[in-house]
C-alpha cells in the first residue's frame, strides 16, 4: 500500500477482475473512481466520420473542397459538383477507353515524324515492321505515293491530333475575368466521353518531398489517393520534372515528354494544368480521372507521356491524370474543370 494511502486509512484496491463484466469503485483520496474491465470496454465512434473527397489545385486558385451530400447539383460556393457511383471508382470512361485514346494518339504522332525515330527503331526490328506497315497505309490514306518515309509531309502535333480524335485544342486568355490562361478547342468538335486533355507533371507520393516546390504554386493536383502531381512549368517545378526526366532516360529511349515546359509541345494534349475551374456562368464540361500507365506501355511511346514520378526506385504504375468531356464541347469553347467531386 503506498504510504500516503495508509496514512489516511484508504484501503488498497481489490485485483480488477479484467474478464468480468463487472464494474468495481475504491476511494482514493476522498474521490469515488469507477473503473470498468476491459470486456467491458467498446470502441466510440468519432463525432465526424472522416468522408472520402477529391482536393486538386489546378489552374489558377486552391480547389482543395470536403464532400458535400450525396448527389447534390450545386456546391456552396457555386461550383458544379459530379456525382460518381461508387462502383465506378471515379471513372467516367473506361482505363481500357483512356488506355487506346493515348495509344492512338502517341501511334499517330510517333509515325508522323517518322523519320526522327529510326535510331530508337534500329533496337527494335519487330516494332520496326508494324510502324512501317501502319506508314504505309497512312501515306495511302494521305494520297502520299512516295514509298520513302523521309519525304513524307509532316504535320504539326495540333494537326495529328485533328486528324486522330478530330479536334484540337490550344492556351488562349481565358473568357473568365482574372483567370489568366485558359483551354481552348481551336479546331472541330469534341464527343460526350472523349479524353480532350492531360494534366501534365511530377508524380509525388505520399510523404515525398514536396514543400518547396509548393509554396505560392497553384498547379498542385492532389488525387483522391494522396499522389500529388505537381503541374507548374516555371521555377524549381520545372527543374525537378527536367531533373527526373533524364534521370530516367534509357539510352535512346525517353520515359517522359519535356515538351510542356516550353511554348512547342510534343504532345498536344499536355496542357490540363490550364483549364480553370467553372463558376455560374459557366458549367464544367470537362472532369478529371486518374489513369495508371500499364507496365505493357509500348516504350517507344512513353516519350509522349507528361508525367514523371519523383522517386523512381519505387516499383508502381506512372500515375497520370486525363481530362474527359461531360458533354459534346463546340469549336470556339473554353474548357471548365470540375473540382467538386461527390464519391458516393
Amino acid at each position: 500500500m503506498p504510504p500516503a494511502a495508509a496514512e489516511q486509512g484508504v484501503p488498497a484496491p481489490p485485483e480488477p477482475d479484467l474478464i468480468s463484466q463487472q464494474p468495481y469503485t475504491f476511494a482514493l483520496k476522498g474521490f469515488p473512481l469507477r473503473l470498468l474491465p476491459l470486456a467491458a470496454w467498446k470502441p466510440v465512434p468519432p463525432a465526424h466520420p472522416p468522408q472520402p473527397r477529391r482536393a486538386s489545385c489546378p489552374g489558377e486558385g486552391a480547389k482543395m473542397a470536403p464532400q458535400p451530400p450525396r448527389q447534390p447539383e450545386e456546391a456552396p460556393s457555386g461550383q458544379t459538383l459530379r456525382y460518381v457511383p461508387e462502383s465506378s471508382q471515379d471513372k467516367i470512361i473506361s482505363d481500357e477507353d483512356v488506355f487506346e485514346t493515348l495509344l492512338k494518339v502517341f501511334k499517330a504522332l510517333f509515325i508522323n515524324d517518322f523519320s526522327r525515330h529510326t535510331h530508337i527503331l534500329a533496337l527494335l526490328p519487330e516494332i520496326k515492321c508494324k510502324y512501317l506497315e501502319l506508314l504505309t497505309v497512312e501515306q495511302k490514306r494521305s494520297k502520299v505515293n512516295s514509298c520513302n518515309h523521309q519525304s513524307q509531309h509532316v504535320f504539326s502535333p495540333e494537326e495529328v491530333l485533328l486528324n486522330t480524335l478530330g479536334f484540337a485544342i490550344s492556351r488562349d486568355r481565358s473568357s473568365l475575368v482574372s483567370a489568366g490562361t485558359g483551354v481552348f478547342v481551336t479546331k472541330g468538335f469534341v464527343p460526350k466521353g472523349t479524353v480532350v486533355s492531360m494534366y501534365p507533371g511530377t508524380v509525388y507520393r505520399k510523404h515525398e518531398p514536396i514543400f518547396f516546390q509548393s509554396l505560392g504554386n497553384p498547379f498542385i493536383f492532389r488525387c483522391i489517393d494522396g499522389v500529388l502531381i505537381d503541374g507548374n512549368d516555371k521555377g524549381l517545378s520545372r527543374s525537378v520534372y527536367r531533373s527526373c526526366s533524364r534521370r530516367d532516360q534509357l539510352g535512346p529511349f525517353q520515359m517522359s515528354d519535356e515538351s510542356w515546359l516550353t511554348a512547342a509541345l510534343q504532345n498536344p494534349l499536355a496542357m490540363g494544368q490550364y483549364v480553370n475551374n467553372c463558376s455560374h456562368e459557366k458549367a464544367a464540361n470537362v472532369c478529371y480521372q486518374e489513369f495508371d500507365v500499364p507496365g505493357y506501355f509500348p516504350v517507344e511511346l512513353k516519350q509522349y507521356l507528361p508525367n514523371i514520378v519523383y522517386s523512381h526506385d519505387i516499383e508502381s504504375y506512372l500515375r497520370c491524370v486525363v481530362l474527359v468531356a461531360l458533354r459534346d464541347i463546340k469549336q470556339g469553347e473554353e474548357l471548365f474543370s470540375n473540382y467538386y467531386t461527390v464519391v458516393g
